[in-house]
């Protein structure tokens, strides 16, 4: 038998070496036990279960406390403690992390993870054969997965960021009873912010698709959404001293999403129904309380 980090195995106590722990041996190779690793007093003879690893003096080294994964296998693992060059170390259940290198982290440091979010990783190997995580994708979440129940339509869900991009963000939805999760995207266009890997979201459940996976967005549905952000707007222009603001259904969409964090459709919709409602009306590209449109044909910027 070989000795491997990250692999469970069981063999039997050979001798205790004080000041130092427990010797246990293959019959020609023997890794140490520390005494800091024992969960239980051991006896000279009986065998043991237990988890390969290096410690820190790089030497293999065993455990009888228990992983949280084991070499090849997959698993959700909380970000413990960042290093800005190194990358991400993860708790891994032994009182030490499983450093994630900054090479499997989104170039763009902003969709990177913080400390207590959860990413999904494989233990592997490095070229010196100790171990690190390795991020999880799709083939490898896919096979883990369910298919998403069509009732799941228009309800909220909470989900994990396993892959941001740009054009979107890929999630694994909780599944609770039904088993690890169900893959979903939360498309660009229905976010209202940027997502980073590992983040926890709360999101509406818009479509369920042939092969189970799910579509999905960070907004209530319209109508909802329209009644909120028309709520937003209008306790905006009332904490003007002016009533008014220089927004109208002619401003640019980036400067709405910046202002007010909501699409351009979203706050024409809203903006309509404050008009529709007789609350507030526009003139010359701002949009002002009914009760306080300034009578000159113009107001200072």
């Amino acid at each position: 038998m070989s000795l491997i980090a990250g692999t469970v195995v069981n063999l039997p106590v050979s001798r205790e070496v004080s000041p130092f722990g427990y010797f246990l041996t293959t019959g020609s190779e023997d890794v140490l036990l520390h005494y800091t690793e024992l969960t239980r007093d051991v006896k000279i003879g009986e065998t043991l279960e237990v988890f390969l690893f290096f410690d820190t003096e790089d030497r293999l080294a065993a455990t009888m406390k228990k992983p949280y994964l084991t070499l090849g296998e997959m698993g959700r693992l909380v970000v413990a403690d960042i290093h800005p060059r190194l990358g991400c170390f993860l708790e891994m259940g032994l009182g030490r992390q499983l450093l994630l290198p900054i090479r499997e982290l989104p170039e763009l440091e902003e969709l990177r993870p913080h400390v207590g979010d959860e990413v999904f990783v494989l233990m592997e190997h490095d070229k010196q054969g100790r171990l690190r995580g390795k991020l999880a994708g799709e083939r490898e979440l896919a096979p883990l997965s369910f298919h998403a129940p069509t009732s799941w339509v228009n309800e909220w869900v909470e989900a994990t960021v396993y892959k941001p991009l740009q054009m979107g963000t890929f999630v694994l939805v909780d599944g609770g009873v039904l088993g690890f999760g169900a893959i979903g995207m939360i498309h660009s266009s229905e976010r209202n912010r940027m997502l980073r890997l590992g983040e926890k979201v709360k999101c509406r459940v818009t479509m369920v698709r042939e092969d189970g996976r799910v579509n999905l967005a960070m907004s209530p549905l319209k109508e909802v959404g329209r009644n909120e952000d028309a709520d937003k707007l209008l306790a905006f222009l009332k904490e003007r001293p002016t009533g008014g603001m220089p927004y109208s259904d002619a401003t640019p969409p980036d400067i709405i999403k910046e202002r007010f964090g909501i699409s351009k459709s979203a706050f024409k919709r809203a903006l309509g129904k404050l008009m529709k409602d007789g609350l507030v009306t526009q003139k010359e590209n701002w949009t002002y309380l009914t009760e306080s449109v300034p009578q000159d044909q113009s107001e200072d910027k």
